[in-house]
């Protein structure tokens, strides 16, 4: 049976499910306010400078904050006027809270416990879960036992052992040193694609975000200002925030043609054909420095500007630049010593225009 041929009453109880929400909070100054919205499988990814409001919707989405306004709804039932410890939830906080007098086994088998479950069966389901992490000979371990990533595991074990239609996830890898980190996000990815209901995951690392989620939402003061797949976010940031999260500069203006006119600035050359208010991005390392005005550049977006500072950048230096325009330029380090910059030296800046990327604003 098509969804055209389903009973009406069928075809709202297929678009209950997952989570509709609307997240209002105020606390004096500052407000939330966040809607989300999300089928089961998917895995969405709170995304957002500190102080942003990442983690009170996700205490929110926990019952740990009420709402000032709006609703939540899971599955199609509200759960603003259900207690915390009675929602269809599992939270993995940052620093993963296990209980330090309870083995890893112990710990997994009380979120059953806490739903009913007796020891027997709930121990025989934490078994389960600690080897489907691979963890099964950590079983009789505490926590302090522990590496981080084996904690993470546990506590990520405990969440998903009370089968919850809604998985929230704080700063998962937060806690990781860089090496345990890698392994255990290519772990989440896959424990997050094999889980049917809604994810929802806050963090400030893009790499996490890009990585582990379907979908990002980002939040700034309070409010989302873009969503959409990672690769659309990658491909068309509209903040300066997102801007550098991904890498990219980004400059705002008005199109006629392939000129862009900034907002208070100099024009950009585009290959894109456009007409209105539109953004122009382009990475830093399609910038050319240059310590004499270059010839035969004319073809090319062309700025005088001065250093403002360097730094290392993996392993090329990311020189940050004022001036005609503001951008950052990633290049070697044997063309920043053959360039001789430092702080103050003064530049020609270039990029082609096939480097940038026009779209509307």
């Amino acid at each position: 049976m098509t969804d055209i041929d389903a009973p009406p009453a069928l075809l709202k109880a297929a678009d209950a499910q997952g989570l509709d929400a609307r997240l209002v909070v105020d606390r004096g100054t500052f407000r939330l306010d966040v809607s989300l919205h999300a089928a089961p499988g998917d895995v969405v990814a709170l995304l957002g400078p500190n102080g942003a409001g990442k983690t009170t919707a996700l205490r929110a989405l926990a019952g740990l904050v009420p709402l000032s306004e709006g609703h939540l709804r899971l599955d199609g039932t509200a759960l603003e006027r259900i207690p915390p410890e009675k929602r269809p939830v599992g939270v993995v906080f940052q620093d993963y809270l296990l209980f330090p007098h309870l083995t890893a086994l112990d710990n997994v088998a009380f979120g059953p416990r806490c739903h009913g479950t007796g020891k027997t069966e709930a121990r025989a389901q934490a078994a389960t879960w600690l080897e489907r992490m691979g963890l099964a000979d950590h079983a009789n371990a505490k926590p302090r036992r522990l590496s981080g990533g084996q904690a993470q595991r546990v506590a990520l074990a405990r969440a998903l052992a009370t089968r919850p239609r809604l998985l929230l996830l704080d700063e998962p890898l937060a806690a990781l040193d860089a090496r345990t980190r890698l392994e255990v996000r290519s772990q989440l990815r896959r424990h997050l694609a094999e889980f049917e209901a809604v994810a929802v995951l806050v963090t400030h690392d893009p790499l996490d975000a890009m990585v582990l989620a379907d979908r990002l939402v980002v939040v700034e003061h309070g409010q989302v200002v873009q969503e959409g797949t990672p690769t659309e976010i990658a491909r068309h940031p509209r903040t300066d925030y997102i801007a550098q999260l991904v890498g990219l500069n980004l400059y705002r203006g008005e199109a006629d043609g392939h000129a862009v006119r900034l907002d208070g600035g100099p024009s950009i050359t585009t290959t894109e054909d456009l007409t209105g208010p539109v953004f122009v991005a382009f990475p830093p390392v399609a910038v050319t420095l240059f310590r004499d005005r270059p010839t035969g550049a004319s073809a090319r977006n062309l700025w005088r500007c001065e250093v403002a500072g360097l730094e290392t950048h993996g392993d090329q230096i990311r020189a940050d630049l004022t001036g005609e325009i503001r951008l950052a330029a990633d290049l070697t380090t044997a063309a920043a010593a053959e360039l001789d910059l430092h702080t103050g030296a003064p530049v020609w800046a270039t990029v082609k225009a096939t480097q940038t990327h026009a779209y509307p604003a």
